[in-house]
């Protein structure tokens, strides 16, 4: 009987010692460094993938629709080009950017948290934490302004859809005031002046707008709009995890600080 209650009392205390185990773990977890990678990778994704295949599809409307002549946007489909391989390297650096904020999330928690035993910091661990703060600062700042452009081939593509809402809603006789509605392209100067046509009108830019280019366009531009605004949420959070994480380090030997980013 006496082997048996020392043998039940050893299992309660490994199972004891595997939930405090699994706490200390879970207390370890930089949620908010976590909740941000998710984030930042989700938003990124739905940027550099919508907006690669939005771009591919606008060039496809501009040749068909706006510029026969190939001299005519010549440069801005190169500028597009570039701006697809420029997408490439934003995703491949965030994903490692990501990844590289959140494994110094899991060790600067650990660290102050005194996880795997007495807190040290040293002045490289800092001078490391310090940099983090001021890159993601820097991302921060630009990521705003990728934000702000983003949402430019949104709003000319609402004028152009707006515009073949109002053709729609006209009576079938009044075909001659459809005409005189027309799309200039050239206004946004993405296009040179002399492009021909420059602009669709009537029949011609209601066409369009029903065309899969012009739908899918459209929306893959809203898309990878919403990401990059999530993005711009994620650096943000990114700030606020880095720099506490940073701050308690510096004065983790003055101050008794925890932390749960």
């Amino acid at each position: 009987m006496e082997t048996a209650a020392e043998e039940n009392t050893e299992q309660s205390q490994e199972k004891k010692g595997c939930f405090e185990c699994c706490i200390k773990c879970l207390g370890g977890v930089p949620y908010a460094s976590l909740v941000a990678t998710i984030l930042c990778f989700s938003g990124v994704a739905l940027f550099c993938g919508c907006g690669h295949v939005a771009l591919a599809g606008t060039i496809t409307i501009l040749e068909q629709r706006f510029s026969t002549n190939a001299t005519d946007h010549a440069l801005l489909s190169e500028v597009i080009k570039l701006m697809q391989y420029v997408i490439y390297g934003i995703a491949s650096f965030f994903f490692l950017y990501g990844i590289i904020l959140l494994a110094e999330g899991f060790y600067t928690t650990s660290a102050v948290k005194e996880l795997h035993g007495e807190f040290k910091t040293t002045i490289c661990g800092r001078c490391i934490s310090g940099m983090f703060v001021f890159l993601t600062y820097v991302l921060g700042v630009a990521w705003l302004g990728v934000f702000g452009f983003s949402a430019v081939p949104v709003f000319m593509f609402y004028n152009i859809w707006s515009t073949c809402e109002v053709i729609r809603s006209l009576p079938a006789n009044m075909t001659a005031s459809a005409d005189q509605i027309c799309v200039d392209i050239r206004q946004y100067g993405i296009i040179p002046w002399n492009a021909v046509p420059g602009r669709a009108c009537g029949s011609a830019l209601a066409e369009m707008c029903n065309t899969p280019e012009f739908y899918l366009s459209y929306h893959l531009f809203i898309v990878a709009c919403a990401g990059a605004g999530a993005t711009v949420i994620a650096l943000l959070i990114y700030m606020m995890a880095t720099t506490y994480n940073y701050a308690v380090l510096k004065f983790k030997s003055r101050e008794d600080c925890c932390t749960k980013f």
